[in-house]
């Protein structure tokens, strides 16, 4: 069958409608976005919003319920196959065959992918050697750690340079150091051209990888830049460092206090005081400053800043943090 392609100059991934049921429930619904080549989007959303399932459905691998989707110019239900070529993936988890040592997992993959063998050879030692593995290649995978098996993994992903990339948790169980060179190697693979689609958790990885972020839950709430996003929610944070106890009053009666102002939005402590959310920090600082020392706060210090990721995510997703500093309350 011909592969169809996008109605318009096609962007790498285009989204019109795509939707997936399973049974009565949808796990993704009436979603429409375009990404362009080169650009990485950050996807982001909690457990069971949908994420892994549109990732699957532009991978080929579940056919939509609704709607239609194009990689490359191929359309999701008529180039499967072709699509599958084009794509790497990480999904959540790594999939390899545990007692094959580390370099043939790699070769064999790469054998499904018609490397030559010399291409093989020169890509595999090149990957294995970026993600440190190269000592450990003749190890069975098996024996790898969680880690190492996440490079391992990664590694395969991009064997055969395509030109899409979808990540699934790339740095989940990594340490400091490998998530730092995951991340550097996904920044030079966009500097290649190649278009990633990044699902995480990891808010900052997100801010910092991504140039647009999608906000997702079963449908997409939100879509715009990381600097957008934080500007979307004004200059809203006022940073307060307050004296180690006992030189401030009970936490309870500081938080208590500032949440009573009007103009706060939310109260979030943190290691060293308190983050203060309100619309404009500096018409509202001289307030909030006012009442937290009138509640006992000896304050030290007191920092505006904008809103962050963490906050905009929140924002988006309608939750805030509940009155005890810990669980989640959704906003009606």
């Amino acid at each position: 069958m011909t592969a169809a392609t996008a109605p318009s100059a096609t962007p790498m991934l285009r989204l019109e409608g795509l939707g997936r049921r399973f049974g009565d429930a949808w796990a993704v619904r009436d979603v429409s976005l375009d990404v362009a080549a080169g650009e990485v989007l950050g996807l982001l959303g909690p457990n069971g919003a949908g994420k892994t399932t549109t990732v699957r459905l532009l991978a080929a691998l579940i056919e939509p319920s609704a709607g239609r989707a194009w990689v490359d110019g191929l359309e999701v239900r008529e180039a499967p196959d072709e699509i599958r070529r084009r794509i790497g993936i990480l999904t959540e988890t790594p999939g390899l065959y545990e007692k094959l040592s580390a370099v043939r997992n790699l070769d064999y993959f790469g054998r499904l992918y018609r490397l030559p063998s010399g291409v093989r050879a020169e890509r595999i030692e090149r990957w294995m050697r970026l993600f440190g593995l190269w000592d450990r290649r003749h190890q069975a995978a098996g024996t790898f750690s969680t880690g190492m098996r996440q490079k391992l993994a990664i590694a395969r992903a991009l064997l055969h340079e395509p030109r899409v990339l979808f990540l699934d948790e790339p740095t989940a169980a990594l340490d400091p150091e490998s998530a730092y060179i995951v991340r550097e190697a996904i920044g030079a693979l966009r500097g290649e051209g190649r278009t990633i689609v990044l699902c995480t958790h990891n808010l900052d990885e997100a801010d910092r990888l991504s140039d647009r972020i999608a906000f997702l839950r079963t449908s997409l709430l939100r879509l715009d830049s990381p600097s957008r996003l934080r500007g979307s929610l004004g200059r809203g944070r006022i940073a307060i460092r307050l004296a180690p106890a006992p030189g401030n009053g009970p936490a309870a009666a500081i938080r208590a206090a500032l949440r009573a102002l009007p103009v706060v939005r939310a109260v979030e402590p943190t290691e060293i005081g308190l983050d203060v959310i309100v619309d404009d920090a500096e018409r509202d600082a001289p307030a909030v400053v006012a009442a937290a020392v009138g509640a006992g706060a000896s304050v030290v210090e007191v920092r505006l800043g904008a809103a962050t990721l963490e906050q905009v995510y929140f924002d988006v997703m309608g939750v805030r943090p509940g009155a005890n500093g810990d669980a989640l309350e959704r906003i009606a």
